[in-house]
């Protein structure tokens, strides 16, 4: 079914992109869509044990959630997380970043890139004024759960 411009099916991964407490998820729980009911206009969504129905018209809380940014990602484990590294987006080549890309990994990291971008982000501990436009969007965690 398609929602908000987005294009939902059965067992897409979801993010919650803002906090809802009367469904009690959050800002960044990740879940899978579980169950799509056209006739009733609902999507089911199961975050880990539990399961939240959404109405077809409060989608706009959640987002296809194959590829995050690290930003989003921050507290959460994945078990491959892939970071692309590029002297284009020399605003984002920070420690700290490429710090939570990492150790957000349980089994795979896999760092793509140039070297020279890499360098520059490890010898950069210094935390730049963040901006949540296109660049950040383009470091990007990649989840299998």
């Amino acid at each position: 079914m398609e929602e908000f411009g987005w294009h939902f099916r059965v067992r897409d991964k979801v993010i919650q992109t803002e906090n809802n407490h009367d469904k009690d998820v959050f800002n960044g729980d990740i879940g899978q869509i579980a169950r799509i009911d056209p006739v009733e206009r609902e999507v089911m969504v199961r975050f880990d044990q539990r399961e939240v129905v959404y109405a077809f018209g409060e989608l706009d809380e959640v987002a296809l959630a194959y590829a995050i940014t690290i930003h989003k990602s921050q507290g959460s484990e994945f078990a491959a997380v892939v970071i692309p590294l590029a002297m284009q987006q020399y605003l984002l080549l920070q420690r700290n970043l490429v710090y939570t890309g990492i150790t957000g990994g349980k089994k795979l990291v896999v760092v793509i890139g140039q070297l020279r971008a890499l360098g520059m982000a490890v010898k950069n501990n210094r935390t730049e004024q963040r901006f949540s436009g296109p660049v950040l969007r383009r470091l990007a965690v990649i989840s299998d759960r």
